[in-house]
């Protein structure tokens, strides 16, 4: 196991930076490692020592990915509740995109609402006015207050039920703090997404 006692030192001149790595090993000397590169590459290397605080939001469904300019509802495609992307599902089930915690399963059982370890608040809308349905076809497998972990099952659906009785069954996946959490979004441009795979959202 290694334990970082030393400096990252750069020199710098015309032609050259060296970068001085001195790390020292529990069970040996110190060990020194030596890089020669052109001034120009110096960004590259101090990269290499930065710590990113980017996390990612993954698809909660297999499915397409839609922009949620195309969703056909105002409230979303105008993004009133918040920055974020759609699904059009190919199967009925929605598995968690995200580590942490459930805060809302609505009676109607066509939602589900979480907050993220990181803050953030996300809600995956099964369908557009699916709350007619009063519950039917949906069977939630969480409970308000469950810790959950990317990939853990929240909801089964019945698909063609749902796309026979529902005015689409578009899926939008939001960030309902999104105005206010001080966070930037990055939405992928991919087109198919696999659950607990795929990122779709990149949260910076």
């Amino acid at each position: 196991m290694c334990c970082c006692t030393g400096l990252i030192t750069f020199i710098e001149n015309k032609e050259k930076i060296e970068i001085l790595y001195q790390a020292k090993n529990k069970k040996s000397q110190p060990n020194f490692f030596v890089i020669s590169t052109r001034k120009g590459q110096t960004e590259m290397f101090k990269n290499l020592f930065k710590k990113t605080n980017n996390y990612q939001i993954y698809a909660p469904m297999n499915g397409r990915i839609v922009p949620l300019e195309e969703v056909p509802d105002p409230v979303f495609n105008q993004k009133m509740m918040g920055e974020g992307v759609a699904m059009i599902p190919s199967e009925g089930r929605v598995f968690s995109p995200v580590d942490g915690k459930v805060v809302q399963v609505p009676h109607s059982k066509h939602a589900v609402g979480i907050e993220t370890d990181n803050g953030l608040e996300l809600l995956i809308h099964i369908g557009l006015e699916t709350v007619a349905l009063k519950g039917e076809g949906f069977s939630p497998k969480v409970n308000v207050g469950n810790r959950i972990s990317v990939g853990d099952l929240l909801i089964e659906f019945d698909l063609d039920y749902i796309r026979n009785r529902a005015k689409d069954i578009i899926t939008p996946i939001v960030i309902t703090n999104s105005q206010n959490s001080g966070k930037q979004f990055l939405i992928t441009e991919q087109r198919e997404g696999k659950a607990g795979e795929t990122e779709i959202i990149t949260v910076s």
